[in-house]
């Protein structure tokens, strides 16, 4: 990064806006194609917004329409991701998931598996004594099994990213939070920086993967087109954790519900199960977790494992995602605009980043080089 000393202004090539596991990933991918590339993170750490707020899981690629981004980016982003964690010796188990059904839901799993055979994924559906085999303390009249479905440590994988980003020269700033751009005359973009040191940066590239701030961080950007921002919403999700022992050993699902796939059982890399997480929209961020919340959170899983233990449910953290349609609306895919949408060149927006966000990160950084083309 280099300063001009008479004004102060610290010029780059490449700006990153936001320190998530798809901010670095995005940030890696463009330092290992030899770029000059600084990411500015605002909180004072990397990964603690969306992407520690999340179920780890490593999705297969289910439920999304045939062709649209997250069909396609989550599919080659599990891969990439499974990949990357073995060569590199990172924590992560490909544990599988269970989607259970009862009733009329059993159409569903149906609708699902063609889905998901659409998308290139092969689920197995099992009902009466195979289901019972394989999961004896659930109750369901079916179930479809996704063997491809695992979970990652977050942390180590996000550690790494940052590790070989440094490798390749690129650098994190942490508590600089981007307050304003502005499309300047010479074809750069300036940056106006907060937090503890201010500064102004040019930069010829900006990729904004701000997460629940990407939207707000157009609003004040001098010069881009007002028809390129969306409207946003949020959906609070909580998670309560299970204490003590339980019988799982892979991730049990319920059919998905608007806004969300429903309380689900996932495990963390030492085998603990934690429920979560539901749907409540909300107005703006808020990460508050209401131990009331528990009581629907029981009476949601008894309907599939009538053997749990309420008492045992402890509130454990909540995270928003980033929606770009509301609860009356059955799904919108990922905006990754670049300059065929705004018309700046050099600049990628990533809107709605939500699950499975942490599944195709490697996949989404592939996707915004291919925009930016070195």
């Amino acid at each position: 990064m280099n300063s001009d000393a008479n004004s102060e202004t610290f010029h780059v090539q490449t700006v990153v806006i936001g320190a998530g596991v798809v901010g670095l990933a995005i940030a890696r991918k463009l330092a290992h194609e030899g770029r000059e590339v600084l990411v500015l993170e605002a909180g004072p750490r990397f990964g603690e917004g969306l992407s520690s707020r999340n179920s780890e899981v490593v999705h297969g690629g289910l439920y999304y329409p045939e062709g649209s981004l997250k069909a396609t980016l989550c599919v080659q982003g599990r891969r990439a991701l499974y990949e990357y964690c073995e060569t590199r010796h990172l924590p992560f188990r490909k544990c599988g998931k269970w989607i259970v059904a009862q009733g009329g839901e059993v159409e569903r799993l149906t609708q699902i598996q063609d889905q998901a055979r659409k998308n290139g994924v092969e689920l197995d559906l099992l009902g009466g004594r195979s289901l019972l085999k394989q999961l004896p303390q659930v109750v369901a009249d079916a179930a479809l099994h996704s063997p491809e479905t695992g979970i990652v440590d977050s942390h180590a994988l996000m550690l790494s990213l940052l590790g070989e980003l440094e490798s390749a020269g690129g650098q994190l700033i942490c508590q600089a939070p981007v307050e304003q751009v502005v499309n300047d005359s010479d074809g750069c973009y300036g940056l106006t920086v907060g937090g503890a040191e201010p500064c102004l940066l040019k930069a010829t590239e900006v990729v904004n993967s701000a997460g629940l701030g990407a939207v707000p961080l157009v609003s004040n950007w001098e010069g881009m087109p007002a028809n390129s921002l969306p409207t946003q919403r949020f959906a609070r999700g909580v998670y309560f954790s299970y204490s003590g022992q339980h019988p799982f050993k892979s991730l049990i699902y319920p059919v998905p519900e608007p806004g969300g796939l429903g309380v689900h059982l996932t495990l963390d890399m030492a085998g603990q199960a934690r429920f979560g997480p539901d749907v409540e929209w909300i107005d703006a961020p808020d990460y508050s977790v209401d131990p009331e919340r528990a009581k629907a959170f029981a009476k949601s899983i008894r309907k599939w494992w009538p053997e749990l233990d309420p008492d045992r449910l402890q509130p454990a953290y909540a995270g928003v995602r980033p929606k770009l349609h509301g609860p009356d609306q059955s799904f919108a895919d990922f905006r990754i605009d670049g300059p065929d949408v705004h018309g700046l060149e050099g600049v990628v927006h990533l809107f709605g980043i939500e699950s499975p966000g942490l599944t195709s990160s490697l996949a989404i950084a592939d996707h915004v080089a291919g925009i930016l083309k070195p």
